[in-house]
């Protein structure tokens, strides 16, 4: 038996056992209500929602201390005697590695394709609100991390819920968190394994294959499907051994440089039309507000906005601080000021610049997908930066590539934060995981599993209701956090001594 009919067996065994699941999870985790002549996505207004709320609750942080954030991240308010794993940087670009790829590329392009080019302002609107949700979630997630004693770190909602609610309400709260956070390690566990690692490597793969001849090119056979994924599984596995601080030292490198180069490519498109610019802006404008949209008109594009902003940074996800609980620091708020800067860079930056480039380049795969064809995201991309450099299809395949290996290692370590919250940290249970995660990397190059990709989406999503939920209850506690930083702040500023570090109040917590 060939290895091509295999794998068609293995993806309708599944697909034929999960279908049923994941068609019953998406309907309720993604259903949605009539408005205004189109479809609102119930758990997409769930945040929204907090992001307003929280927006509202902290008084804009995301712009009051968009500079503070900055500094962070230049090592201004660094403590080398921290506890902790990496520094603010390293933190945030691992953590960014977590959500800036495929949905980057391709999903903007199908939604500047579905609502319109004034999908691309409610993007930004939504990416800014996504902010303070970020800032809130990353600051618990610190607050509360546990910090074991050969020095790794462990945190997200399964240590903040237990631990934040049981503090504020007592034995029953503790109670409550404890069922969340279980609730929330499985979710993150299983889109971790099949959204984060096997859909990554196999949209990869197809990228590869098309810009090398298709299935007739050199990698289009089923030979070239297993090298590629045992190339990708060696890489993965090597640098999940080293944990968070390999992981960090890669992204580190890796994000900073495919984004630059991605959006000096943008820019080049831009430039070579800037002419077209004042109008392009003037067509988002128009788009976000003109009732005669393409889907559903104002709302249509709002909608569409909204969700791609929500599904491309994970904001409220909970997902996010498990990577900025290993930072170095005494105060959870400045880590969670570091993390508001993800959906701006995520977003509002590589999603919009994306926007605006096939706007101004305009191709015509875009508008046949804009008359109701089916073309892929990715190709729409990729056409817009060929009206100017046509050699760039090929950069585009390596910047993809690079992206979705930096969100496999990223959702490899936050599956195994998961896993050994659910089964133990022991050296045998991490590498059962690890064993696990890179077999699954090897076979995302030779199925398409589509089932368990929609069923990891479900769970993803399911896990944003848990986790805001203790976000609104443990809001108080941020606040405090908050206060206690910028308290610190100004006594680095007089020149004084610091007063009542997080160390201090609650040392158990760091």
């Amino acid at each position: 038996m060939s290895l091509e009919s295999i794998t068609e067996n293995v993806d309708e065994a599944v697909s034929g056992f999960f279908e049923p699941i994941a068609e019953w999870l998406g309907e309720i985790v993604f259903y949605a209500v009539p408005v205004g002549g189109t479809d609102l996505p119930l758990i997409v207004a769930w945040l929204v929602v907090a992001g307003l709320v929280f927006t509202g609750w902290f008084g804009i942080v995301q712009l009051r201390k968009f500079r503070l954030a900055v500094d962070v991240v230049r090592g201004k308010y660094d403590d080398k005697d921290s506890a902790g794993e990496v520094n603010h940087f390293q933190a945030l670009t691992a953590a960014v590695s977590g959500t800036v790829g495929l949905g980057n590329i391709a999903g903007v392009a199908v939604a500047v394709s579905i609502g319109g080019a004034g999908a691309t302002f409610w993007m930004i609107l939504c990416g800014l609100l996504g902010m303070a949700t970020k800032f809130v979630e990353v600051t618990l997630g610190v607050k509360y991390r546990e910090v074991h004693a050969d020095g790794t770190v462990s945190g997200g909602p399964m240590h903040y819920l237990p631990k934040g609610l049981g503090e504020r309400f007592g034995k029953n709260g503790k109670a409550f968190g404890k069922v969340l956070a279980v609730l929330a390690s499985i979710m993150i566990l299983f889109f971790g394994l099949f959204g984060g690692n096997l859909f990554q490597v196999n949209q990869s793969y197809a990228q590869l294959v098309s810009v090398t001849g298709g299935e007739d090119g050199a990698m289009g056979s089923s030979a070239g499907a297993l090298f590629f994924g045992i190339l990708v599984a060696a890489l993965v596995g090597i640098v999940l051994l080293g944990g968070i601080r390999s992981i960090a030292s890669v992204t580190s490198r890796l994000i900073p440089a495919m984004a630059g180069i991605y959006i000096a490519a943008c820019l080049v498109v831009i430039l070579v039309n800037v002419t077209a610019v004042p109008g392009a802006i003037g067509t988002i404008i128009e788009g976000a507000f003109n009732p005669e949209g393409v889907a559903g008109g104002v709302l249509g594009a709002l909608i569409i906005g909204f969700q791609r902003a929500a599904f491309s940074n994970e904001a409220g996800l909970g997902s996010a601080p498990i990577a900025h609980s290993a930072v170095k620091t005494k105060h959870p708020a400045s880590e969670g000021l570091v993390a508001l800067l993800e959906p701006f860079i995520d977003t509002v930056v590589i999603c919009t610049m994306t926007a605006l480039t096939i706007v101004i380049a305009n191709p015509a795969s875009w508008g046949e997908a804009r008359d109701g064809e089916s073309i892929g995201g990715v190709t729409i991309t990729s056409d817009a930066f060929e009206t100017v450099l046509p050699w760039f299809p090929y950069v585009l395949t390596v910047a993809v590539l690079l992206f979705a290996i930096s969100t496999v290692l990223t959702w490899g370590y936050y599956g195994l934060k998961a896993w050994t919250y659910l089964f133990g940290r022991s050296r045998t249970s991490e590498t059962v995981f690890k064993s696990l995660y890179t077999l699954l990397a090897v076979s995302g190059s030779l199925l398409t599993l589509q089932t368990l990709i929609d069923l990891a989406d479900a769970v993803l999503f399911s896990l944003a209701v848990v986790n805001i939920i203790g976000l609104y209850l443990l809001a108080p506690v941020v606040k405090r956090e908050l206060d206690a930083f910028l308290a610190y702040v100004r006594t680095r500023k007089t020149g004084g001594a610091e007063e009542g570090t997080n160390d201090e109040r609650s040392e158990a917590t760091v």
